[in-house]
């Protein structure tokens, strides 16, 4: 018997990373176990480069769903698996297509990838279920018998993990293999040719999706990079954010609000919903839907309870934070003639550092678990020593403290840190507010402090001479070099 085609990728070499989830695709091909990969996470985040990849040089056929209507998407499938299978099959529904591909494979094994597989779904929740539930028969039917492996794969991440559902009728029968964005030492990887600061100043904007890395890759310098790709509007970013909402989130307009209310910082419920007008409890809904696609998601202090009254909404996408504070709301203004450089020189260029601050000060915490040894850490955030918020009482007047880095050993705080991203170097000042203020408030919260916790410090732009002799002999203060830190991933 003639074999399958081998599928051959083009692109197969210039594939980079994702080696835990190819290694897991791969345990599960040369396993034996029938049950479907489902494979699912946003858009952008590699999955079809993912599964390109693993089908490289495999007995595979790739069927790429798209939004149109079932039977057309279904002639299309059907002249794509006529030269793999030998014969054109008929195929009236997915069942078809599903015993089509299992028969296919009683005598040799094929990888078969249904991507977008949510787009070959009905509309209504019950004509999918019943959909579903035909195919689950089809699946008791014909896989014990055949050599099939089948990849569902799919970028919307709510319908995807919906297949996954206890109640659901492919419960059982799928693998998950949740994609998600890639880290700063992933992101490395895209950005060849840059120094740490200006890979970490391209991460801090792209977020971790390969496509916004490789989009901004250019060795030019940031300001033409991020015009070119993201300002401009003819370019390939332009119109990004509103895209991948508007793909899988009804009522877009409320969600652009939310994200517009959160690409400028944190923000409390009450906050969102005085932004929108609205009342906290239908902006849950919203944060809600954001939450399930893995962009928003609710922090809480290091040692508070998940049911805090004191969270913060945070937009988790660096991307988006990005997109929806510096596009959205002038995209208006540069359809209209507003020159793309403009924007960037009077809207981005001076808050940037602060932009860029915040997913340092996530690297900063990284750095802690790596380096320092503590178990866990976290921000944390809470009310100014008591004499401190009193009108009356001495001395400068605090209301609450911020500390970006709080790390804890056996359960009592070992690490305080604080990170700026900024371009004048960190003075003594920092260390002074750190041990006269913010550790003393920390102690007043009720968590356990260790007599003489670490210290550690990390400013891109370096430290001043007076906080550098202030570290001379100290153990429990550490300067942080930046640039090594950020480099540090190197092999």
């Amino acid at each position: 018997m003639v074999g399958f085609p081998s599928f051959e990728w083009a692109a197969a070499a210039d594939f980079l990373d994702r080696d835990a989830e190819l290694a897991q695709l791969d345990s599960w091909w040369r396993s034996g176990d029938p049950n479907l990969m489902c494979i699912y996470g946003r858009r952008r985040c590699g999955k079809s480069w993912l599964f390109r990849k693993f089908a490289h040089g495999k007995p595979a056929v790739v069927l790429v769903a798209r939004r149109t209507a079932p039977g057309v998407q279904l002639d299309d499938f059907a002249d794509r698996l006529e030269p793999v299978l030998g014969v054109r099959p008929s195929l009236s529904n997915l069942s078809d297509l599903f015993r089509t591909l299992f028969r296919a494979a009683r005598e040799q094994p094929l990888l078969a990838v249904i991507d977008e597989f949510p787009y070959l779904l009905p509309s209504t929740e019950s004509d999918t279920d019943r959909e579903l539930t035909a195919l689950a028969a089809v699946m008791e039917e014909e896989r014990d018998a055949s050599q099939l492996r089948l990849v569902l794969c799919g970028s919307l991440v709510t319908q995807m993990e919906a297949l996954l559902g206890e109640r659901a009728p492919l419960h059982g029968r799928l693998r998950p293999l949740q994609l998600h964005p890639v880290a700063y030492e992933q992101a490395r990887l895209f950005l060849p040719g840059l120094s740490p600061v200006e890979q970490f100043e391209r991460f801090a904007i792209a977020g971790g999706m390969p496509l916004y890395l490789n989009a901004l890759a250019a060795r030019d310098q940031l300001p033409e990079v991020v015009c070119d790709r993201i300002l401009d509007r003819g370019s390939s970013l332009w119109d990004e954010g509103r895209t991948i909402i508007e793909q899988e989130l009804r009522e877009p307009k409320i969600y652009f609000a939310v994200l517009q209310a959160l690409a400028g910082g944190d923000k409390e419920s009450g906050e969102i919903a005085a932004v929108l007008k609205s009342d906290a409890q239908r902006v849950s809904k919203y944060l809600a839907g954001l939450v399930n696609m893995r962009v928003v998601e609710r922090k809480v202090a290091i040692g508070s309870s998940d049911t805090s009254r004191t969270g913060h909404w945070h937009l988790r996408d660096p991307f988006l934070r990005f997109w929806f504070r510096f596009v959205f709301p002038f995209q208006d203004d540069l359809e209209n003639g507003l020159a793309a450089r403009d924007l960037y020189d009077q809207e981005v260029a001076p808050v940037l550092s602060e932009h860029i601050g915040a997913q340092f000060e996530d690297f900063a915490r990284s750095w802690a678990r790596a380096n320092l040894g503590v178990t866990r850490v976290g921000a944390w955030w809470g009310p100014a020593l008591h004499a401190l918020r009193r009108p009356d009482g001495d001395g400068p007047r605090r209301t609450t403290e911020e500390i970006d880095v709080v790390g804890l050993t056996r359960g009592r705080v070992s690490v305080v840190g604080e990170a700026r991203w900024r371009t004048h170097p960190m003075d003594i000042g920092y260390l002074n507010d750190i041990e006269s203020f913010k550790i003393p408030a920390l102690r007043q919260s009720g968590l356990k402090v260790a007599a003489r916790p670490m210290i550690a410090l990390l400013s891109k732009a370096g430290y001043t001479p007076a906080l550098q002799a202030a570290a001379e002999g100290r153990e429990d203060l550490l300067l942080v070099d930046v640039a090594t830190a950020l480099a540090s991933t190197d092999d």
